[in-house]
């Protein structure tokens, strides 16, 4: 079953066209990326998805339930994340989910049970200062824990890791790939090393339209050229193969990559036994999410 479905979506601010018929499924339990260039529309998408904002065409379903501008009952099915959380700075992190759980409409013990839950999940248990003096992965994760408060079947988030230095991005990707038995994870995202790291599925996001998305490993399948990369010890062994094989080109340091199409695998290989050239890497080269991505906005 896919927990979020959007059929000919259609968005237009005054004269520019944001989106232009996006189709979109979400797989239940996965983790999916939603990638484009910063200003392609997946900040508006997601507003469109919680309500915030009426399409100008187009059908969004949520857990099987149609999403209605204003009407946001499809909203308790959903946790989300914007790309700058806002709290109260007076707080601790567990004032202020008690403070959300009461909103929710959640009973004094769930919610004190609750509470306990996702401060022990996000690492943020033994934290008795206020909020004001959080750092911003601190108040990334807090904002992850109250967005699951409500136990949610879609859990969005808008940019995650935008602004985080390295330890505070991979805490949140962990943390996101933890919850994924617990929800539907769709995240926003320009850094695609995070996409690589962590989603099963991914879309492209580009003129409005997602041309390309489904499982990664899929899209890697049907993308895969035969292509193939040899690194050597030393330049010395790189420049053996080089008058061997005038075809093959340099990627970089002790590294040159070949097609089959030039010369074949086996070829090379007798080469490097009859030369005894010692390699440190023969691999068939797999398409990045760079140059996927590259691809798609370049049509």
């Amino acid at each position: 079953m896919d927990m979020l479905r959007i059929t000919g979506l259609r968005k237009r601010f005054g004269s520019k066209e944001v989106l232009n018929g996006l189709n979109l499924a979400v797989p239940e339990h996965c983790v999916f990326g939603f990638i484009g260039k910063n200003g392609a529309g997946k900040t508006t998408t997601m507003k469109l998805i919680l309500g915030l904002l009426k399409a100008d065409t187009g059908e969004i379903t949520v857990n099987g339930e149609k999403v209605a501008y204003g009407q946001t009952a499809t909203n308790r099915f959903i946790g989300y994340l914007p790309d700058v959380p806002e709290f109260y700075p007076f707080m601790t992190a567990q004032e202020y989910l008690h403070f959300c759980g009461d909103i929710t409409g959640l009973n004094k013990a769930e919610n004190e049970k609750r509470g306990r839950e996702l401060l022990e999940l996000v690492g943020l248990s033994g934290e008795k200062h206020c909020i004001r003096g959080f750092s911003r992965g601190m108040k990334q994760r807090l904002g992850i824990a109250q967005a699951l408060l409500n136990h949610p079947k879609l859990l969005i988030c808008d940019e995650p890791t935008s602004a985080l230095d390295p330890v505070g991005r991979k805490e949140i990707l962990e943390l996101l790939l933890a919850v994924r038995e617990q929800t539907t994870v769709l995240f926003s995202t320009h850094i695609l090393s995070d996409v690589e790291r962590i989603c099963t599925d991914v879309a492209f996001l580009d003129h409005g339209a997602a041309d390309l998305q489904g499982k990664l490993s899929d899209i890697k399948t049907q993308y895969r050229r035969d292509e193939y990369i040899v690194e050597t010890e030393n330049e010395a062994d790189l420049l053996l193969l080089r008058e061997a094989f005038p075809w093959m080109k340099q990627t970089g340091r002790n590294q040159l990559s070949f097609s089959e199409k030039d010369g074949g695998m086996f070829e090379v290989m007798r080469c490097v036994a009859d030369k005894q050239i010692p390699l440190l890497k023969i691999e068939r080269a797999e398409p990045t999410l760079e140059s996927l991505f590259m691809e798609v906005v370049e049509k």
